[in-house]
């Protein structure tokens, strides 16, 4: 994976974080990939005002991954405090996924927090109905907290839920 180059994204990428990350997540586009959440949340996943703050918000990087200056990924990450970082809205390109790639993306979103801000922890959240994700982060190191947080269904901001009883798993891992 030697041809992968990882920034941080600016203000211009915006509206192309927005395009993958709804590609990825959501719609048909989304179901060329593993990561879909089609059957279970309609609408989209992100916009651009998100995204715009999430990119002008201190403590918060959205990191991109580019193979010959396209992105085919990214993932937000936010500094919690003096040793947690969060990870969030991990993408790949749907077409690209289950190549390797997201692990590629995970490590620079590890390396990063831990090189770039001192964290010997990342969290992030799952949604547990999301079984396979879930055995996927625990594969990559990630543990269970225990902590159950609710999806925020009254906000279309992030989705329309298409099922009942839609909640947030709590994972960490420490980073070494």
């Amino acid at each position: 994976m030697g041809d992968l180059a990882f920034r941080c994204a600016v203000a211009d990428d915006a509206d192309a974080i927005v395009a993958l990350v709804n590609s990825a997540y959501r719609g048909d586009s989304s179901r060329a990939g593993w990561t879909t959440e089609a059957d279970i949340l309609g609408g989209q996943r992100t916009d651009v005002q998100e995204i715009a703050q999430l990119i002008a918000q201190d403590g918060t990087v959205l990191r991109m991954c580019l193979r010959g200056g396209e992105i085919i990924g990214s993932m937000q990450l936010e500094r919690v405090d003096a040793t947690t970082a969060y990870m969030g809205m991990l993408v790949i390109r749907p077409l690209l996924q289950g190549q390797g790639l997201g692990r590629c993306l995970m490590d620079e979103a590890e390396r990063f927090a831990r090189e770039e801000w001192g964290a010997t922890r990342m969290r992030m959240q799952v949604i547990t109905l999301r079984q396979e994700l879930i055995a996927y982060y625990l594969r990559r190191g990630y543990r269970r907290t225990g902590e159950i947080m609710p999806f925020p269904a009254d906000d279309p901001r992030f989705g329309l839920p298409k099922v009942a009883g839609l909640a947030f798993e709590v994972m960490e891992k420490l980073l070494r």
